[in-house]
Parts: C-alpha cells; sequence; structure tokens
C-alpha cells in the first residue's frame, strides 16, 4: 500500500507528515486507459449508466429513395399509347394488289415513274384510292419538305419511338408500306379532280432534281426525325416505290 505513490492519501500516512491540501483542486482528468473510447478501458460495473455514445459512431440510417411519381408514369404511358395509336394507320398498312417495288436510289425510282407515266398507266385497285396525278403530287410534297420543312411535324416521342423503329424496319427489309391513301400533315389537300398528269410529273421531276443539287441541311422528316442524306434518299425511293407499287402500265 505505501508503495501507491498515486494516492495522496497514502503518500501522507506513509511519510508522517501533514501537508495542507491545495485551496483549489484542479478537475481530474482520466488517463486514457480510464477513457470510454478506449477499447482498452475497463468496463463500467453493471448496473451503472452507461456514457452517450457519440453520433458518428452509429450514423443515422440513409433515408429511402423517393417513391416513383405515379402520374409521370401514367403520363408517359399515355403518350406512348397516343403515339401507337396513331401510328397504325400509317405504318401497318398492307394494301391488297400491291406490286412491291424496290429501289436502291431515288434514280431507279424515277426510272420507273417515267416508264409509267410514258404509258396507259392504271391504279391496281383496291391498292390505291388515289389518281396518277395526285400520287405524283403527293411523292413531290414529301422530297419538297425534306428541303422547306414539313409543315405540321409528329411530336419528338413519336419521331424518336415508334417514327424511328418504323423507318429501321423499313431499311432492314428494303422496302416501306404505309397507308397510301394518308397525306403528308399539313400539307395542302390533294385535288381528287385532277388529270394533268404532265404538270404533276414536271413537279415530281422538279423536287428530284432540287434534291440533288441541295447542299444545305436537311428538314427533319414529319415522322422519322431527323435523316442523314443517305438516309433520305432511301427514306424518297422506298416512298416512291411503295405508292408506284399500286399502278401499273401497258404499252
Amino acid at each position: 500500500m505505501a508503495g501507491c505513490v498515486g494516492c495522496p492519501t497514502l503518500a501522507m500516512a506513509a511519510g508522517g507528515t501533514r501537508q495542507a491540501l491545495p485551496g483549489t483542486i484542479k478537475a481530474f482528468t482520466p488517463p486514457p486507459v480510464m477513457r470510454a473510447d478506449n477499447p482498452m478501458a475497463v468496463p463500467p460495473p453493471s448496473g451503472a449508466p452507461k456514457a452517450a455514445t457519440p453520433a458518428a459512431i452509429h450514423p443515422s440510417p440513409p433515408a429511402p429513395p423517393a417513391a416513383p411519381d405515379r402520374r409521370a408514369f401514367l403520363a408517359i404511358g399515355t403518350g406512348v399509347a397516343l403515339a401507337a395509336a396513331g401510328a397504325v394507320g400509317y405504318f401497318l398498312h398492307q394494301p391488297d394488289n400491291d406490286r412491291q417495288l424496290v429501289f436502291a436510289t431515288l434514280h431507279d425510282a424515277m426510272r420507273e415513274a417515267e416508264r409509267l407515266n410514258a404509258a396507259s398507266v392504271h391504279a391496281l385497285e383496291p391498292a390505291t384510292a388515289w389518281t396518277w396525278a395526285q400520287t405524283l403530287v403527293h411523292c413531290a410534297q414529301s422530297i419538297e419538305y425534306s428541303l422547306q420543312g414539313f409543315p405540321l411535324p409528329k411530336s419528338a416521342l413519336f419521331q424518336n419511338t415508334l417514327g424511328a423503329a418504323a423507318f429501321k424496319v423499313f431499311t432492314l427489309r428494303g422496302r416501306m408500306s404505309h397507308n397510301l391513301a394518308e397525306p403528308i400533315p399539313g400539307a395542302p389537300a390533294l385535288d381528287a379532280q385532277a388529270t394533268d398528269t404532265s404538270a404533276a410529273m414536271a413537279r415530281l421531276r422538279q423536287a428530284v432534281q432540287d434534291f440533288a443539287i441541295h447542299t444545305g441541311a436537311l428538314q427533319p422528316h414529319f415522322a422519322y426525325g431527323a435523316l442523314s442524306r443517305s438516309q433520305y434518299e432511301q427514306a424518297h425511293a422506298m416512298h416512291l416505290a411503295n405508292h408506284l407499287s399500286a399502278f401499273d402500265g401497258r404499252g
């Protein structure tokens, strides 16, 4: 016991002298071995209150992710449904009595158009309800709008989903199929009484020539969206092939 120099009381008893206690008792700072944050600290006796644990040792659990907005899902689903409904009539139409022509270039398509125009051209009913003059004007409009801009393009959602997918399918199989009585949205109405096929053919020739010499930017297709020049030529060739397939000529 006498050897415990760390205890003031025992030290005084051992030395046989009385020493006055200091007037001010300093706060006792426990050595590290006694602190609760030391892994070697002696555990407190049973029943003693536990020291508060720092918050950093036991962090609060992360907040759960926000639940998806059901209204956003409904809005997207509705938009896709409406786009699909609008695409049914245009992309999924398979005309009867169709010659199913395929052209690699716009030049090849025009050769067939010129052949039909020089012959006794006639519609292959019920493949198309349009006259030859109406068909030529419609095809010319499509080429003209690729240079000028389409009057009423479909939404970006339509172009980037159904429109792009349809164009991909058409290019893979080399031909397109669409409703041959469906006008270009926003285009002037086709005159069902027009009989001047010479003027209609001249307009188509001019449109093809303008496209061939055009060096500026091409306007996005109203259904397929942005297309490169080669893609646009293929789109025009397929469009002409689809419409010319509904006609034949004799002599």
